[in-house]
C-alpha cells in the first residue's frame, strides 16, 4: 500500500496558506483523510494537517482516543477529523509548552499556547463539531491548525536556546518518542 510522505520543514509548499473545503462526504475527501490518518499513525502523532502531506485543504487530524508514545503523561484526546477550523480564544492567559512535529523530526521547542479555546468546523460529512477544551487538547489543535496557515512551530518559540534535538534536550526520554 502506498503511504504519503510527511513533508519536513524547509518545503515551501508547508508554507502555504489552505484553501477551505467545500464539498463534504466525497471520494476525494474520504482518500485525503485516509491518507492523513496513515502517515500520523505511521510516525507516531498525535496530529496532522492536510498541507503537511501536500495537500492546500483546511483539514486536520488531531487526537487518536489512547495514550500515545511521544507523549505518554498527555491527556488522551478523543479522535477527531476537523475541516475548516475555526479557533476562539477562551481567554488571554498563555503556557509554554514542549512541541515536536511530524514536520520537523527529531526536534522539539518551547511554545507559547492559549490554554482554553473554542474550536468550531465541520466533520468528514459536513456535520457541524464544537467543543471547548483546554491544556494538551487546546496546544494539538493550535499546532495543527497553524499548519493550515503555513506556520511552523519554530516560528512561534520566543527563546531559541529552548529549542534543540529531542537527545540534547532530554536525554533519559525513550527514543520512540524522537519527534
Amino acid at each position: 500500500m502506498f503511504m504519503r510522505d510527511i513533508l519536513k520543514m524547509g518545503d515551501p509548499r508547508l508554507l502555504r496558506v489552505a484553501k477551505p473545503v467545500k464539498e463534504f462526504d466525497t471520494d476525494a475527501l474520504h482518500a485525503l483523510v485516509s491518507d492523513m490518518e496513515q502517515a500520523m499513525f505511521a510516525a507516531h502523532g498525535v496530529g496532522i494537517a492536510a498541507p503537511q502531506i501536500g495537500e492546500d485543504w483546511q483539514v486536520v487530524i488531531f487526537g487518536t482516543g489512547q495514550p500515545n508514545v511521544r507523549y505518554p503523561e498527555a491527556q488522551i484526546i478523543p479522535k477527531t477529523v476537523l475541516i475548516n477550523p475555526v479557533l476562539e480564544p477562551l481567554t488571554e492567559i498563555t503556557e509554554d509548552g514542549w512541541e515536536g512535529c511530524l514536520s520537523v523530526p527529531g526536534m522539539r521547542g518551547l511554545v507559547p499556547r492559549c490554554t482554553r479555546l473554542k474550536y468550531s468546523g465541520f466533520d468528514i460529512k459536513g456535520q457541524r463539531i464544537e467543543r471547548e477544551v483546554s491544556d494538551f487538547h487546546a496546544r494539538v489543535v493550535q499546532h495543527e491548525c497553524d499548519h493550515l496557515i503555513g506556520i511552523l512551530y519554530p516560528m512561534r518559540i520566543k527563546d531559541m536556546t529552548q529549542f534543540g534535538f529531542v537527545e540534547v534536550l532530554f536525554p533519559n526520554l525513550d527514543p520512540g518518542s524522537d519527534d
